[in-house]
């Protein structure tokens, strides 16, 4: 059988996810030389009479995996004949879970996407768990939340500048006392208004299902 076929075969058994290995090709002892040149590429090292080793990386720091069928072809079509074994192989860590986003940060992904002249805005909080209400309704007590019936929604008020509704900093603040508090959930903006100017009023009237908020 050739080099290529057998590695084709132990090429199966690795872990999918193979991050690195190491590879042992033995030789005749008279071939070794030969047999170190073709494989060239792969930098490998004399660990024996008739015992060459390299190593294998997906990284870049060593021989790619997918480069070895092409060397070892060099050496079958040499007429030269020996065994190859995996010694040694590391499978890639498993990706890290993608990081949980805190509701400050929620708050400002959300601000960013309005225009520089907003005025005023009708934010949501949608908490992760009703374990959380009573918690949750203490820490966001300076924004003056509404709860949703039935639902884990708290609805707030935030202008810019001035009118009815709490400060953009007092709403991030707020939420990052949430946050150090380990309630989660996530923050949205329902409705939002650009350039507003109250005459004697403290600012727009929300409605949402034919109600005022």
């Amino acid at each position: 059988m050739s080099l290529v076929a057998v590695w084709d075969a132990l090429a199966r058994t690795l872990p999918p996810g193979l991050a690195s290995a190491r590879v042992e090709l033995r030789v005749a002892e008279g071939d070794t030389e030969r047999a170190a040149a073709l494989l060239g590429p792969a930098q490998p090292f004399r660990a024996g009479n008739g015992v060459l080793r390299f190593d294998l990386a997906r990284d870049g720091s060593a021989l790619a995996p997918t480069a070895v069928p092409r060397l070892l072809a060099h050496l079958d079509e040499a007429g030269l004949d020996g065994t190859i074994a995996v010694l040694s192989s590391q499978a890639a860590p498993p990706p890290a879970a993608p990081e949980e986003r805190t509701l400050a940060q929620h708050w400002d992904d959300a601000l960013a996407r309005l225009p520089d002249d907003w005025s005023d805005l009708l934010g949501e909080i949608e908490l992760g768990s009703s374990d959380y209400l009573d918690l949750a309704a203490l820490q966001l007590a300076p924004i003056n939340p509404r709860l949703v019936p039935d639902t884990l929604l708290l609805r707030f008020r935030c202008a810019a500048k001035f009118g009815y509704g709490a400060s953009p900093v007092m709403v991030r603040r707020s939420l990052e006392r949430c946050d150090e508090k380990g309630i989660r959930g996530r923050v949205q903006i329902a409705r939002a208004l650009s350039d507003t100017h109250p005459v004697a009023t403290q600012g727009p009237v929300w409605l949402l299902g034919g109600r005022t908020v």
